[in-house]
């Protein structure tokens, strides 16, 4: 978890050229991935990619609400093209980086 914590710092101050996989992971740890990946999922019940994804988006949400840029300019801060983060956000939140922003916006104006 404390590999997944630093990428997620890399993602947030916007210095990862990449994301990474579970065999970066498993590489950085001297393990072979599919132990990793079994380790994690005996561990927390929850597969590496969902435990990825979910860590992935409290980033984006933090991305979003902290800064000014545009959703596309936080899209290429975590490594994605603009449409499949569009996709990415939307599949976990239900709606787009712009509504979110606009719903809180709505929030902390009220």
């Amino acid at each position: 978890m404390k590999a997944l914590d630093l990428h997620m710092a890399e993602f947030r101050a916007g210095t990862a050229d990449r994301a990474w996989g579970i065999r970066d992971f498993a590489e950085r740890l001297f393990v072979h991935p599919t132990h990793l990946s079994n380790t994690l999922q005996e561990v927390t019940g929850r597969s590496p990619c969902d435990i990825y994804e979910e860590r992935l988006m409290d980033v984006a949400r933090e991305l979003l609400i902290g800064s000014k840029g545009s959703a596309a300019e936080v899209a290429r801060q975590l490594t994605m093209e603009p449409s499949n983060f569009n996709k990415f956000f939307k599949r976990f939140e239900g709606i787009t980086p712009k509504q979110f922003r606009e719903q809180r916006a709505m929030r902390h104006s009220a």
